[in-house]
């Protein structure tokens, strides 16, 4: 007869298959059809695994995520400490950042999104460096991970100036949410150093000013241009001129073109156009965009990144364009 420890012993294994049985429903809420990769209370055999901290007592690494090939040998490699950064700490202990980096690295996957550069949105404006795990998790709180970013799925739902997590319609709504005089968000409070601080003037700037380019400009000003992809009727999203994962640049400008200008046509966007600010001299990341059909006021001097067609090469900038403002149509 078996002993009362290997009774024991029997249940538990039992249990462990019970609960491991992956036809429970929290299995089809938890996938990239669902959207949703995040581990609920569900997890396990009505919710029998939920909270506990040990994946490998049901999850064998060579038969997991036979459907996702190209994650598949990443997992296995990182193995299990892998596991939160895409599906959460399944009700566990939360002093542990869930692992983002661990992939998104300049190694693994350098270019979703690029890291390089040693300014980051950190939340604190006078934080430097590489972003961590918990600045990840900030803005991408349940991202589905299936390499296509979507605005609804792959952001951090936050309220909008009514207190209603209503979708988003842009990236730059997106950032509006935090960027603003009235209704920042509950931890991430902005201190303005004055009235018209981009840091929280940047919402009246986008939605009643410019929202870049005054969107029902005509292109007859005085340096009209455009190189292709951008119209003088585009809203140019927050993002297509700073960068939130990694710059060289102050301000979070981007350093490349790689890192921004979205609309602008392939072969200008993906040459790598190098952006260098200095001194309120932005001409590098203007000449991304902006290309005079009439050359006026040294518009045919290479800015240093190889691009020529903007006015006023190696000046300051800020004497005459700044955010938001109606006169100039905006930086």
């Amino acid at each position: 007869m078996m002993n009362h420890v290997a009774i024991c012993v029997l249940l538990i294994m039992l249990v462990l298959l019970y609960s491991c049985d992956n036809s429970d429903a929290d299995t089809e809420a938890v996938s990239l059809e669902s959207g949703n990769l995040i581990l609920t209370a569900l997890h396990g055999d009505a919710g029998s695994a939920w909270r506990l901290p040990d994946c490998a007592a049901c999850h064998v690494l060579d038969t997991i995520h036979q459907g996702a090939e190209l994650i598949r040998g990443m997992v296995r490699d990182k193995e299990y400490v892998s596991c939160t950064g895409c599906h959460g700490r399944n009700g566990s202990d939360d002093s542990e950042p869930r692992r983002c980096g661990l992939c998104h690295n300049r190694n693994d996957l350098p270019q979703t999104p690029w890291l390089d550069g040693q300014h980051a949105h950190h939340f604190t404006a006078e934080k430097t460096g590489r972003l961590n795990d918990e600045q990840c998790i900030n803005c991408h709180v349940a991202a589905d991970m299936d390499g296509q970013f979507e605005l609804n799925r792959d952001l951090t739902g936050y309220p909008d100036a009514r207190g209603i997590v209503s979708p988003y319609g842009s990236v730059s709504e997106f950032c509006l949410r935090c960027h603003n005089r009235d209704h920042q968000q509950s931890g991430f409070e902005i201190v303005a150093s004055r009235f018209d601080d981009p840091l929280v003037a940047v919402e009246d700037a986008f939605n009643f000013i410019d929202q870049h380019g005054l969107i029902e400009g005509s292109g007859t000003r005085t340096y009209a241009g455009l190189r292709q992809g951008y119209e003088y009727r585009s809203v140019v999203a927050c993002t297509d001129c700073h960068a939130m994962h990694g710059t060289d640049n102050v301000k979070l400008i981007i350093d490349s073109s790689m890192k921004g200008v979205t609309q602008l046509d392939v072969s200008v966007r993906e040459v790598a156009h190098r952006v260098t600010v200095s001194e309120g001299n932005y001409a590098q990341l203007c000449v991304l965009c902006h290309q005079m059909d009439v050359i006026l006021d040294d518009g045919d001097l290479d800015t240093g990144n190889g691009l020529s067609g903007v006015h006023e090469v190696g000046s300051n900038c800020r004497t005459c364009h700044t955010h938001g403002e109606a006169i100039q149509a905006g930086l």
